[in-house]
């Protein structure tokens, strides 16, 4: 919004305020359980500051006890493990996983903790819903 230099004010509220409905990021994600595993592609579309692309497979078994899933980015060739979600207090949660770059040649390991308070762009409260339009296939907001 530029102010007006000539002493006039705005004719109308359009020149007042630009609203702007075009999404930031856009997550797609396609889930098919083949054999009690799951398997999934997330594609992800980062609008702004810069558009980026990103593509996931994602390797998860459906078993109660299952510990891991596999993901895999083609696009960077990353390769990781990530462990379960494990709680850590009521509201924290620690997830650890193994990952290897097979275009730098580097393994490493990254942990994270999330909880559902904050707001500080490190941890959010993160409420999504679900419609889906045919079996299959849903879209998740959040």
């Amino acid at each position: 919004m530029e102010p007006v230099s000539n002493g006039e004010e705005p004719a109308s509220w359009d020149e007042l305020y630009n609203i702007n409905l075009m999404p930031s990021e856009l997550f797609l994600k396609f889930r098919k359980e083949v054999q009690g595993i799951r398997v999934g592609l997330n594609m992800e579309f980062h609008n702004a500051p810069s558009n980026e692309y990103q593509a996931k497979l994602v390797l998860k078994p459906l078993t109660p006890e299952w510990k891991w899933k596999l993901i895999y980015e083609p696009i960077h060739h990353d390769v990781r493990i990530l462990s379960k979600k494990i709680p850590v207090t009521k509201f924290l949660n620690l997830q650890v996983g193994v990952g290897h770059n097979f275009q730098m040649h580097a393994t490493g390991w990254k942990w994270k903790l999330a909880t559902c308070l904050g707001g500080d762009g490190v941890s959010r409260i993160r409420n999504k819903t679900s419609l889906g339009l045919f079996p299959g296939f849903g879209i998740r907001f959040g």
